[in-house]
């Protein structure tokens, strides 16, 4: 059994004063200027508004859990009712089309995705002319990210105070999880290029990942993998999310960094502080995955960047 499936099976069992008449005036201006910015911002809102929103993606943009909608389906999908994509409907006051599914990658935008509970037919299927914001958190699936994690996990016994899951996956010469994100781009740009072909009046945006790993140090073993490999995951992470803005923005579409915001809620925090769980959550989420307070940091900086 893997670290991570063994964490898994623990889980299951757990009045103003007076103001000068030229001060007054002062007021009233900024008074005016922001009624007219709210104004804005509030038409800026509803046109965004006007017809559906589709989320698209993976677990992140799923929620897992946190808690399960025993509405959606298929239920294997693990969609929560707490998902960014679902408060930013319900903030937005607009319907939301939920394709999103725990464990996709690329090939389930246009493929099929079986899950334990169901079939998810292909995410972009959900699509429609008429749809006004389409939303998105996707790759990490397709770099295989519960096999590296389980893996380091595992490799942290080996040598405590080194990177051994570094050297695991930079062995020959060429580092093999950089490699893996060169090569998504290729990919996630079809699958902008594909959004913008089915909903050509909706505005995409590209919502990245949160900061999972600590900036220093690591928490073994609570999350047991070394001070040395949280380095080089966090560096990967921030490859990722490099590459997802530089895709965003040659296909015209937006990025939202949710990982800035996070910085210091990573897993090694108190469960009072953390936005993302560890290895045994410590709040109604997956492990390694944001709960309820990660995924409305995350709805917050994607509303920020609709309506900014």
């Amino acid at each position: 059994m893997t670290v991570i499936a063994a964490a898994l099976v623990g889980l299951s069992a757990t009045a103003a004063p007076a103001v000068p008449v030229a001060a007054a005036h002062t007021v009233a201006k900024a008074q005016v200027r922001a009624t007219v910015q709210d104004a804005a911002a509030e038409t800026a809102t509803s046109a965004v508004a006007t017809g559906p929103i589709v989320a698209l993606g993976d677990s992140y943009t799923a929620g897992d859990l946190i808690p399960l909608d025993l509405t959606a389906k298929p239920l294997g999908c693990t969609r929560s009712t707490k998902a960014y994509p679902v408060l930013v409907a319900s903030a937005l006051k607009s319907p939301l089309v939920d394709a999103a599914c725990g464990g996709a990658g690329v090939q389930y935008m246009t493929g099929a995705q079986q899950t334990n509970l169901g079939t998810n037919p292909p995410q972009l299927n959900a699509l429609a002319s008429g749809d006004s914001v389409v939303m998105l958190t996707l790759s990490g699936d397709d770099l295989g990210f519960w096999s590296t994690l389980d893996t380091c996990m595992e490799l942290s016994v080996t040598d405590l105070f080194g990177s051994p899951c570094e050297r695991h996956f930079t062995s020959g010469g060429t580092d093999q999880l950089a490699a893996r994100v060169i090569a998504e781009t290729e990919k996630f740009t079809a699958v902008l290029a594909a959004i913008r072909a089915r909903a050509p009046r909706a505005r995409v945006l590209v919502v990245g990942y949160p900061d999972l790993f600590p900036q220093r140090g690591g928490c073994w073993p609570a999350v047991p993998i070394t001070n040395g490999d949280i380095a080089y995951l966090r560096s990967t992470e921030l490859l990722l999310n490099s590459m997802l803005a530089g895709d965003a923005r040659a296909a015209g579409a937006t990025f939202v960094d949710t990982y800035t915001p996070t910085i210091g809620h990573d897993f090694c925090q108190s469960a009072s502080v953390k936005d993302v769980e560890g290895l045994v959550p410590t709040s109604l989420a997956y492990p390694f995955h944001p709960n309820a307070r990660g995924q409305a940091v995350m709805a917050a900086a994607v509303l920020a960047a609709i309506r900014g």
